[in-house]
């Protein structure tokens, strides 16, 4: 019997890659999706493909788009980035929005799910410990799964891909212990978004902000280095 097959969009990150490996414990043959889309800090694509050879994806495919030409976001070079806040999840809608990321990502995922006849669109979006990302939003998803069901071949015909959210109702600390019950190597994933030279996580991000959080709300130690460790 053939496998169904599904699409994950991987990025480097905790989430997707705890998606991609639900993806897999849920019977599907993985495809994943990753993009160079003009981040600044792109040892996130390098990670992602790391992840992708340890999750066993059987096909990964790295897109490139010119995401920056666009301005508008912190990530591509469009202003600060945050660092030293609080609680980033009550801080409003930070300038490391991407405009429509989400929405192009998933918008390409859904044209490579339809010509390659997958069933499933993985995507780790989370709306309970993120950074206020309005394409994060159950809202975003719903709206999405509809534009899949009206605005493809497939969708006409009643197979419209399915667009599966698992993490979108948890914490960041029930997203790190689902990833340790999957074997995920989080030492391969990253989260900073303003890293040093070297790749080290910066450790004051809204990014890493979350990211520490949520191993110390999980009792699980943190694999990530950090250059504020190194340079105290």
């Amino acid at each position: 019997m053939q496998k169904r097959k599904a699409v994950v969009l991987l990025s480097g990150g905790i989430d997707s890659a705890t998606c991609c490996a639900i993806a897999k414990k849920e019977g599907f043959q993985v495809s994943a999706l990753t993009f160079e889309y003009g981040q600044k800090h792109l040892i996130e694509v390098q990670r992602a493909q790391a992840l992708g050879k340890a999750l066993g994806v059987e096909q990964h495919v790295v897109m490139k788009l010119d995401l920056a030409s666009l301005e508008g976001s912190a990530l591509t070079g469009a202003g600060k980035i945050p660092h030293g806040r609080e609680d980033p999840t009550k801080c409003g809608i930070p300038p490391t929005y991407v405009p429509a990321r989400n929405t192009i990502f998933l918008a390409l995922a859904l044209a490579f799910a339809e010509a390659k006849g997958m069933e499933a669109i993985y995507v780790g979006v989370n709306c309970v410990d993120f950074s206020g990302y309005p394409d994060c939003s159950p809202e975003f998803l719903e709206a999405f799964r509809q534009v899949a069901k009206v605005g493809t071949k497939a969708g006409v015909e009643g197979r419209a891909p399915q667009i599966k959210a698992p993490l979108l109702y948890l914490t960041k600390a029930e997203i790190i212990r689902r990833a340790y019950e999957l074997g995920v190597d989080l030492c391969l994933t990253h989260s900073c978004s303003d890293p040093d030279p070297a790749g080290r996580a910066c450790g004051t991000c809204d990014s890493c902000i979350l990211r520490k959080k949520g191993f110390e709300e999980a009792g699980l130690p943190d694999p990530t280095v950090y250059a504020e460790k190194a340079n105290s």
